[in-house]
């Protein structure tokens, strides 16, 4: 239908993510992983904003030694917000560290960026791998079966 002929406007996707890439070293395919967050708060019946923010090492081991009280850079961080207007929260992920990791992995970046934006929002959401038995972990196998097409 066209917008012109009266037919009403597309309804927003369920979630709003704001991506923010702080690193210019390695291209990563910024509407892939707006997909892939999108496709996971359909699948879990969840709406809101997040915001998403590539860096390199530098920012994420600073954050990771504030808030974590571990001095050193990791893959991903999550932030969970408050929900509504205020957002469901920030998920900040190292591109260089995705960048090692993926390829001990044997997977390429973007594959790595696709996991680690799927496990922080899992993070944003609630779900704490750490103390949940398992729960996180199962729910997140399902995830990128049905979303990423591997385990």
């Amino acid at each position: 239908m066209n917008l012109a002929r009266g037919s009403p406007p597309p309804a927003d996707p369920p979630l709003s993510v704001v991506l923010l890439n702080r690193q210019r070293r390695r291209g990563v395919d910024a509407r892939r992983l707006r997909r892939v967050l999108e496709s996971a708060a359909s699948a879990l019946g969840v709406s809101g904003e997040v915001a998403l923010v590539l860096t390199g090492d530098r920012p994420v081991r600073t954050l990771n030694a504030r808030y974590r009280g571990k001095d050193q850079p990791t893959d991903v961080l999550s932030f969970p917000g408050e929900g509504g207007e205020a957002g469901l929260g920030d998920i900040i992920v190292s591109v260089e560290t995705a960048a090692r990791n993926a390829r001990g992995l044997g997977r390429t970046l973007q594959q790595e960026l696709d996991v680690l934006a799927l496990h922080g929002f899992l993070h944003v959401l609630g779900y704490d791998h750490e103390t949940d038995d398992g729960a996180m972990d199962r729910l997140e196998r399902r995830l990128r079966r049905r979303l990423l097409g591997r385990p």
